[in-house]
Order: structure tokens, then sequence, then C-alpha cells
């Protein structure tokens, strides 16, 4: 045997020494390591577990706390803005012409709901029921309020109508 052939045979039994070497140990070493940095993530993740249940148990008071302050108790917020409108209605002399079915609207999973309805009265006390709806009551936002003057032939006496449109999500 000459040392060119001594020396390929070397360089060949190298490369195979170290193809085996990485698979009877390097390769397993590679896949413990993984396995070991995914269960130091898992164990930081559970480390953190009472503190997150005290976050959400707190986060879910707050909450149960704004229902109870805008009085949306378990039924629908269609419900309760009914509800709204009958109560200040009847207070100041406001008419509920109509009340229209809620349009829904999915988008990018996120629920939209627009109510409609129609009032009659004082323009004063439109004004008020709108700013009660808006800003202390959070049903939503009005997005669209239209008035109109219209006039009744057989008694001869106008009256306002105001058409809102409200929207809300969740």
């Amino acid at each position: 045997m000459t040392n060119k052939t001594k020396n390929i045979l070397l360089i060949v039994g190298f490369l195979f020494t170290l193809i085996l070497c990485y698979q009877l140990a390097i390769s397993k070493t590679v896949l413990l390591k993984k396995e070991f940095n995914s269960l130091e993530m898992q164990e930081a993740l559970f480390k953190d577990t009472p503190k997150q249940v005290s976050l959400l148990k707190q986060k879910q008071k707050y909450y149960d706390s704004i229902l109870n302050k805008y009085q949306l108790n378990g039924s629908s917020v269609q419900n309760n803005l009914l509800k709204t409108i009958n109560t200040f209605a009847d207070s100041t002399n406001l008419k509920l012409v109509n009340f229209l079915k809620p349009h829904v609207i999915i988008k990018n999973d996120l629920k939209i709901n627009t109510y409609q309805f129609t009032l009659e009265g004082d323009f004063n006390a439109i004004l008020k029921l709108i700013h009660k709806l808006e800003q202390k009551t959070k049903f939503g936002e009005i997005i669209n309020l239209h008035f109109e003057k219209k006039t009744n032939f057989r008694t001869r006496k106008s009256y306002l109508q105001a058409s809102v449109s409200l929207k809300s999500f969740g």
C-alpha cells in the first residue's frame, strides 16, 4: 500500500468515525438540549401561574363592577338600551316611535351591533337622552343622529323626530 492510499483510507475512516459519532452521541445530545429548552420555557410559564390567576380574578372583579355600575346585569345590551330609553322617555315626555332589530356585522372576529331607533319630542330632551346614552351608560357611540321636523296635518301641529343609530361592540 502506498502513502497516497493510506492517506485516503485514513481520511475516509476519519469521516466515517465522525458520522458514526454524530449518529450515536451528538444527535441525541442536540435533541435533549432542545427538549430541555422547551421544558425550561414551560417551567417559566407555570412559575407565573399564581400571579396570572390573581390578576385575572382582579380583572373579573373590575369588569363585574363595571357591569353592575352600568346596569348590564346578564340581559342583552338591546334590552338594557331599550329599558334606559323608556325610563328616560317616561320622565321627560319623549316618545319612542320605533326600535328596529339590530344590524350585526362581524369584522375581524369582532361583532359590531348597530341599533336604530326613532324618538319624538322636545329637542333638548332628545339631546339629553343622546348625551346620557353616549357618556353615562356606555352602550356605545352615536354614529348618526338625524333630526326631522314633521307636521301632523289633522291637528296642524309640528313635532320633532330624531333618527338615532348607535354602534356597540361585542
